[in-house]
């Protein structure tokens, strides 16, 4: 009863976090938030016993992203764009809210079908996990059954996960050196074009005190 009560918990300081991640227009915010719901995230994991998913979420989301978007920030306006008088923001939240509503009902229409959190007799504890246990410590020489599973049954999708987040790590790195090296020749350019001017009045300085 506690772990439920600690779930139901957790999932309505998720929903408080998302609804104030909408309305808020402060970027900053936006990122701090954002990192306070992968750790919200990672917090139900551990309470569902899913440590190793938990440290990616808290590692990933609340780490990597929340860098990278502090980063990029540096380089965006501190506040978003106010939206224009002709958008319709009424009916763009609407057709929003029924597309969510409805994605959210199939979801726990579907989860509805699934069997019982813990079941033993669950069709993943019937057939795989037994072999998992069985080869973890005899074939593979590995004590821990959830590093067997990540790094050997399940090594070339944990390899692919791990490729997946270097390349957008890599990608964001890419677009904030070439804004960077935008910027350079530009301050250089209006420095040329700045020295310039204040040569040319000197100049005319001269020439008109002669």
């Amino acid at each position: 009863m506690t772990s439920i009560m600690i779930d139901m918990f957790l999932l309505g300081l998720l929903v408080f976090i998302a609804v104030m991640i909408l309305r808020t227009g402060k970027l900053f915010a936006v990122i701090v938030m954002s990192g306070g719901y992968s750790l919200t995230s990672a917090a139900i994991f551990v309470n569902l016993d899913a440590v190793d998913v938990a440290f990616t979420e808290a590692a990933v989301g609340a780490g990597i992203s929340t860098v990278l978007f502090l980063a990029a920030m540096s380089f965006l306006p501190a506040e978003e764009k106010a939206a224009s008088k002709s958008d319709s923001t009424f009916s763009r939240t609407l057709i929003a809210s029924i597309v969510c509503v409805v994605a959210g009902g199939l979801l726990v229409f579907a989860a509805l079908d699934l069997p019982a959190f813990g079941d033993p007799n669950a069709p993943a504890h019937m057939h795989v996990a037994p072999r998992y246990l069985e080869e973890s410590g005899t074939l593979l020489h590995i004590p821990n059954v959830v590093t067997t599973v990540l790094a050997s049954y399940r090594g070339f999708d944990t390899l692919g996960e791990t490729i997946v987040v270097f390349t957008a790590g890599l990608g964001v790195l890419m677009l904030l050196a070439g804004a960077t090296r935008t910027r350079r020749p530009d301050a250089a350019q209006s420095t040329a074009q700045s020295t310039a001017t204040s040569t040319a009045r000197g100049k005319a300085k001269k020439g008109a005190a002669k």
